[in-house]
């Protein structure tokens, strides 16, 4: 396929499925057969955590209906009396054994020293939905009635949502370690150097905005199902994206070796970035479990997984720009106050480390200074949504851009690519120490120009009387982090079985790594099993999360199929008689490299590398196992252009058009690609237009259900136009990720365009019409 393609075209490429068993030509890298994982899902096969254990005893949490606020008492002697009630828990029950039962701390280095999350609230809650106690019944509906019937007695305290004001003095304090409730302070950048930079600029824009806090959500709530037996252990039947990493987690709260607890992740109905943290819910379910010796099974509701999952971005930012005269930038300062909530649970979205390596983006910016506070407020805690401190950063950088083409009277795409970094200057280092790989960042930019030219901007009425505008957002996002296992074993009758500690919950993984063997090794894809979600299956994982699955999880099964490849043509070389040097792959083995050359199969080899007699040297069996961490992280970048028309009486507006243009190196499986690039983009639009989680003033989250949390609707979401280029990285299947793509460049790039078309300075997601039509009244 060419470098620029629509989805149409990708689409239309598609050979044959997995399922058919295809010869392998047409289903290998570059191409796109049918994903795998659909027809299970279409035909309703799939099977997600509440589907299992229908037996199992039901567990269900007592939350607070304060958002800060001492327990003086819990009165659990009505509900235990109820008819299938087995037992109500609170703290104290916990606190008597041996487990921790406290969630870990794992924001990063603290400036302070702060307990963790417990499981329940052990004296005082810390946001609206915390849980308090646990009621466990033989089924759901007993174990809400066990709830309602829960008695506590709570004195409130002083709230504050807001991650500024709560810093100021006279702010209710949640931890006598942070009387400022500052959790922590990162910078990233030398000062010094970017303050001379704006001492000597002829031009500085600044900029204040919010990044407006999300709630995931994904069809599929968090759920889990809790085994023991006291001689193999727990088996935790979870909705997860890293299975190994709640394995530790859960190792920690329970207080039992890892090796005693196996975690299996069935399919899983979306993640974006809440199903890779560690809930009460899951250990709860686990050390009752423990303490009943019978199964126990955790489904949270919707209001309950908004108020207590959680939640992503919520920053406030000042940022400005230096620049000379003819808009060469010089500098760039960042402060940004981040909400982590009631309790320092992590995430990449607030510390600079993520967030502040980001920031110079696409451009050539010789001093860059980032300061980041993460700030506890009474609010649910704050961890990793789905792009993780590089959709705030791009968010930042882009608007800031704006704002300069427009105090400068200048196009703000002739801005761009005036500090574009080279296309000949990589890898590039930016002045916060991130090294780009690869790059090659206009063409990208003039392809989303291009395809917008002509588009009515600047406020241009037309018939209707509504207002034009074009924006667009050019963006870097980091990929592909940590390390990740790869596994290839091949049977005795010819099949493989991949295993990665990576885990498939709407990727394609099956599709994809099974393309990745087919490209190494003489098998047909339909031959191909891809394993994931099993903690026992695969030696160790990183999970899925990060844009890292293909880059990480990719790389490490192919080079296992590589040393694959290198023993099977030994093998194969001995069966014909042949120096191995002589022997080449074909279509379905290996043979001499000669016309009409007897043929070894790759079944044949197999056998053989299981029962015969096997070259010297050689050991029998034909698997290889590789733990493949990046050397440097591979960066996709992009451009993403809107064209947008607002009624200026109702505040609505419709995206006319919306053009991705993406490079995320090579594309194992464009349609894929494209189908990645959809679902963020939607989210992204989604964060731009609708979403915000909103607390009221005495701290009670006010969008705690689907009526009251906007989500994006069909009708908000306009035709996405996929349009990419291919710019190798420098591992070695040249891939970059492409998973978060979207939520980073669409927000800034849809903002952008509604100011534009309004003609005003800024305006903070969401663009709602109360928002819109309140800035044309203005």
């Amino acid at each position: 396929m060419s470098g620029e393609e629509s989805v149409l075209e990708a689409e239309g490429s598609v050979p044959t499925t997995a399922e058919s068993g295809g010869s392998g030509a047409g289903d290998s890298i570059g191409d796109s057969p049918l994903r795998r994982e659909d027809a299970r899902a279409l035909r309703g096969e799939t099977t997600y955590t509440d589907d299992f254990g229908r037996e199992a005893a039901a567990l269900a949490f007592v939350r607070s209906p304060h958002a800060h606020a001492h327990v003086d008492s819990i009165d659990t002697e009505n509900a235990a009396a109820i008819d299938g009630v087995l037992a109500v828990y609170t703290w104290e029950d916990l606190a008597d054994g041996d487990s921790p039962m406290e969630l870990p701390v794992s924001t990063g280095p603290l400036d302070c020293e702060v307990p963790g999350h417990p499981v329940l609230a052990r004296d005082r809650v810390r946001y609206d939905g915390q849980p308090v106690a646990a009621v466990v019944a033989t089924d759901r509906y007993v174990a809400a009635d066990g709830v309602d019937a829960v008695e506590v007695a709570y004195d409130p305290l002083g709230v504050e949502s807001d991650p500024v004001a709560a810093t100021d003095e006279g702010a209710p304090t949640l931890f006598d370690a942070a009387p400022d409730n500052v959790a922590a302070v990162g910078e990233l950048g030398d000062r010094e150097e970017t303050d001379r930079a704006f001492d000597g600029a002829e031009r500085v824009v600044a900029v204040e905005l919010e990044n407006n806090r999300l709630i995931p959500s994904a069809l599929e709530p968090r759920a889990a199902l809790a085994e023991f037996d006291r001689t193999e252990g727990f088996t935790v039947t979870m909705s997860s994206q890293s299975p190994h990493g709640h394995r530790r987690k859960l190792s920690h709260t329970l207080g039992v070796p890892e090796r005693q607890i196996r975690v299996i992740s069935p399919d899983v109905g979306g993640g974006f970035g809440h199903k890779g943290h560690h809930h009460p819910g899951e250990a709860m379910a686990a050390w009752a479990a423990r303490d009943l010796g019978t199964s126990v099974k955790w489904t949270a509701t919707r209001s309950g997984n908004y108020r207590e999952g959680a939640h992503g971005r919520d920053h406030r930012t000042t940022a400005e720009l230096a620049l000379d005269g003819d808009g060469t930038f010089r500098g760039l300062r960042v402060d940004t106050h981040a909400g982590i909530g009631g309790f320092a649970l992590g995430g990449g979205g607030a510390m600079p480390g993520w967030y502040g390596r980001l920031l110079a983006s696409q451009y050539e910016i010789p001093a860059v200074y980032c300061r980041s506070r993460c700030v506890f407020t009474t609010t649910a805690p704050v961890h990793s949504y789905r792009g993780a401190g590089r959709p705030e950063a791009i968010y930042v950088t882009e608007r800031l851009v704006d704002a300069a083409a427009d105090e400068l009277g200048v196009d703000p795409v002739d801005l761009r690519r005036k500090n574009l970094v080279g296309a000949d200057d990589f890898p590039h280092e930016t002045a916060v120490g991130a090294t780009y790989d690869s790059g090659n960042y206009e063409p990208t930019l003039d392809d989303a120009v291009d395809a917008v030219e002509g588009a009515p901007r600047g406020g241009e009425r037309d018939d209707d009387g509504r207002l034009r505008g074009v924006g667009i957002a050019s963006y870097v996002e980091s990929t592909g982090g940590g390390f990740e296992s790869g596994v290839v074993r091949v049977h005795p009758d010819g099949g493989v079985t991949v295993s990665a500690g990576t885990h498939d919950h709407g990727q394609g993984h099956g599709t994809i790594y099974a393309q990745i063997v087919a490209e190494e090794l003489p098998v047909p894809t339909g031959e191909i099993e891809v394993v994931e979600g099993d903690t026992d299956k695969v030696p160790t994982g990183t999970g899925t999360f990060g844009s890292r699955s293909t880059v990480v999880g990719g790389n490490a099964v192919a080079e296992s199929a590589r040393s694959v490849f290198d023993k099977a043509r030994r093998i194969a070389a001995a069966e014909l008689d042949a120096d191995p040097t002589e022997v080449e792959p074909t279509d379905s083995g290996f043979a001499v490299a000669s016309e009409g050359a007897e043929e070894c199969t790759f079944a044949e080899i197999a056998g053989a590398a299981y029962g015969r007699g096997l070259p010297e040297g050689l050991s029998p069996g034909l698997e290889a196992t590789t733990f493949y961490e990046l050397a440097d992280t591979a960066y996709t970048f992009g451009t993403h252009a809107v064209a947008v028309a607002v009624d200026p009486e109702t505040g609505e507006f419709d995206i006319e058009r919306y053009v991705a243009v993406d490079d995320c190196g090579v594309r194992v499986n464009p349609q894929i690609v494209a189908g990645q690039v959809h679902g963020g983009v939607a989210q992204g639009i989604g964060q731009a237009r609708t979403e915000r989680a909103t607390y009221d003033e005495d701290g009670g989250l006010a969008a705690a259900t689907m009526l009251d949390y906007a989500l994006p609707r069909a009708n908000d979401l306009p035709d996405i136009e996929v349009r990419t280029q291919e710019t190798p990285s420098h591992n070695e299947l040249g891939v970059k990720g492409i998973g978060e793509g979207g939520t980073v460049a669409a927000p800034p790039a849809v903002v952008n365009a509604v100011v534009d078309a309004l003609g005003v300075e800024h305006l903070d997601m969401p663009l709602t019409p109360e928002t819109v039509r309140g800035a044309v009244e203005n």
